[in-house]
C-alpha cells in the first residue's frame, strides 16, 4: 500500500509557492479536464461596521488567486468558488465575496461564485443523523478544500475536515453542536464521507492561536500544506500546530473509523521538514478552576459573577457573540461585585442553585432551563444568536450597567495590534 503524500512549501511568491506545493503532492492527479470543480475556502465571518483582522481567520485571496491560475493553466475550466459565511454579513448589497476580491477572480478567470446561504440544500443520510448539504457541493465532480492553518477553541484544530462544515445549511450547522452521540466532534468529521474531496490545500500564510475567530491572536507562518489525502493533510497540519493526531479527538476517531494510523512515519512528506515547522499554538482560553469565568476576570478582581465556560454545544452563532458578551459584562464592573449572577449558555448547561440572578444566554439556554426550580430570577436573553444591543438593554434593565463603547474599543484594540507590523498585510485579501 502506497503511503499518502503530503507536501509542505514555504510561502514566498504566491503563484510559484502554490504551484510547487501542488506539484510536490501530485495534487491534480485525481482531476479530469471536464470535471466540475468546487473550491471551498474558509470564510468564517467578516465585519463591515467594525475593524476586522482576517489574519489566520479567512483564507487569503492571494492563495485563492494562485490556485485558480494554476488550475486554469492546467486546462480546468469548470471552476466554482463556494462558501456559506455567517448570514447577514453584508451591507448595502456589498457581499463579502466582493470585499475580498472574488468578484475580480470571477471576471478574470471565468470562475462561478456561489454563496451557499442563497442556494438550495439537499438532505443527506449519515446513518444515525441527517444533514442538509448545499446542492452546488453535491453537484461537484471534485472538491478542492482550502482551509486555514488555525486552532479552534472547541475542536483544538480547524483544518480541512473541519472546513467542510461550511457546506451545511444553518439548521444542520446548529445540529452539529449537539450533545451525547451528536457532539460536535462526532458529527462534522462525517461530512467528508459524502464529498469528493480531491485535494486539500491548507493556507498557512498566517496561523491563529485560540481560534477560529478574530479574537484569537495571529502569527505569520508562511507555509502551505497540500495532499490528495484529507486525513494525512490534517495530521501534518495538526503536527505543525503542535498537536499529535492522538491529541485531537476527532482526528483520532476519524482515523480509527477509516482504518488509518496516526503516525507521521506512515505518510510520505515532501518539501519542508515537519519538525522544523512545528511550533505549539494554543487553542483554548484560560478559565478559572471553579468555572466562574475567564482567568482575566479573576485577575481584575471581578466577583459576584459566574460565567460557565462554553462547551461544544455552543454553536457558531452564539460563539461569535460570546466574546462581545464577555466584554460587555466586564464593562459593567466598577470595583463593586456583581449581585450574585450566573450565566449559562448552549444546549446542556443547567443553571445552579444559590444565585440571585441567572442569565440565560441564547435560545437554547432559555429553552433548556425553562421551569428550572433552582433559578430565583431568570434574565432571558433570547435570540439565535442573541442580539448584543438587546443584551445590553436587558442587562441595564436589571441594574447591570454595561457600556457598548467598551466593545468598540476592544475591536479596535484587536485590529490595531497588527497595525504597522510588516508581516501582517491586508493586501493578502485583495486583488
Amino acid at each position: 500500500m502506497m503511503k499518502p503524500r503530503v507536501s509542505l512549501v514555504k510561502f514566498q511568491d504566491p503563484y510559484e509557492s502554490v504551484r510547487s506545493v501542488i506539484e510536490l503532492c501530485d495534487g491534480l492527479a485525481g482531476l479530469k479536464r471536464d470535471d466540475k470543480i468546487l473550491i471551498k475556502p474558509n470564510i468564517v465571518s467578516w465585519d463591515f461596521d467594525l475593524p476586522f483582522p482576517p489574519y489566520g481567520v479567512v483564507t487569503t485571496t492571494t492563495v485563492m488567486q494562485a490556485l485558480v491560475r494554476v488550475l486554469k493553466e492546467a486546462g480546468f475550466d469548470h471552476l466554482t468558488i463556494g462558501e456559506a459565511p455567517l448570514p447577514n454579513i453584508q451591507v448595502k448589497d456589498k457581499s463579502i465575496f466582493e470585499t475580498i476580491g472574488y468578484d475580480k477572480l470571477a471576471k478574470r478567470y471565468g470562475v462561478r461564485l456561489v454563496d451557499f446561504n442563497q442556494e438550495k440544500f439537499e438532505e443527506v443520510d449519515f446513518g444515525s443523523f441527517k444533514l442538509s448539504l448545499a446542492k452546488s457541493v453535491l453537484a461537484a465532480d471534485k472538491i478542492i478544500n482550502v482551509p486555514v492553518l488555525k486552532t479552534h477553541n472547541q475542536a483544538k484544530v480547524s483544518l480541512g475536515i473541519k472546513n467542510l462544515k461550511g457546506v451545511l445549511n444553518r439548521k444542520s450547522k446548529m445540529f452539529c453542536h449537539g450533545t451525547g452521540e451528536f457532539d460536535l466532534l462526532l458529527t462534522f468529521p462525517r461530512i467528508i464521507e459524502k464529498l469528493p474531496v480531491a485535494l486539500t490545500l491548507i493556507d498557512g500564510v498566517y496561523t491563529l492561536e485560540k481560534g477560529p475567530g478574530p479574537t484569537g491572536k495571529a502569527y505569520r507562518k508562511n507555509l502551505l500544506i497540500a495532499s490528495r489525502d484529507a486525513l494525512a493533510c490534517d495530521l501534518v497540519g495538526a503536527n505543525v500546530l503542535g498537536y499529535k493526531g492522538e491529541d485531537v479527538p476527532y482526528l483520532r476517531d476519524f482515523a480509527a473509523r477509516a482504518g488509518y494510523g496516526l503516525n507521521l512515519g506512515d505518510i510520505d512528506i515532501r518539501g519542508e521538514d515537519v519538525e522544523t515547522q512545528r511550533e505549539f499554538v494554543d487553542y483554548d482560553w484560560e478559565w478559572t478552576e471553579d468555572d466562574t469565568g475567564p482567568a482575566g476576570f479573576k485577575k481584575r478582581g471581578i466577583g459576584g459573577l459566574a460565567i460557565r465556560k462554553y462547551d461544544n454545544s455552543l454553536c457558531t452563532g452564539c460563539s461569535m457573540q460570546y466574546n462581545p458578551m464577555l466584554i460587555l459584562l466586564s464593562s459593567a464592573y466598577k470595583g463593586v461585585p456583581f449581585p450574585n449572577v450566573e450565566l449559562v449558555s448552549g444546549k446542556q448547561q443547567m443553571a445552579a442553585a444559590g444565585f440571585e440572578h441567572t442569565i440565560l444566554f441564547g435560545h437554547c439556554a432559555v429553552a433548556l432551563n425553562q421551569g428550572n426550580s433552582r433559578i430565583k430570577h431568570a434574565i432571558a436573553v433570547k435570540g439565535c444568536p442573541p442580539d448584543m444591543k438587546q443584551f445590553a438593554e436587558i442587562l441595564r434593565g436589571e441594574g447591570i450597567v454595561v457600556d457598548e463603547a467598551e466593545y468598540i474599543k476592544y475591536r479596535h484594540y484587536i485590529f490595531n495590534r497588527y497595525k504597522g507590523k510588516e508581516e501582517f498585510d491586508l493586501d493578502h485579501w485583495t486583488l
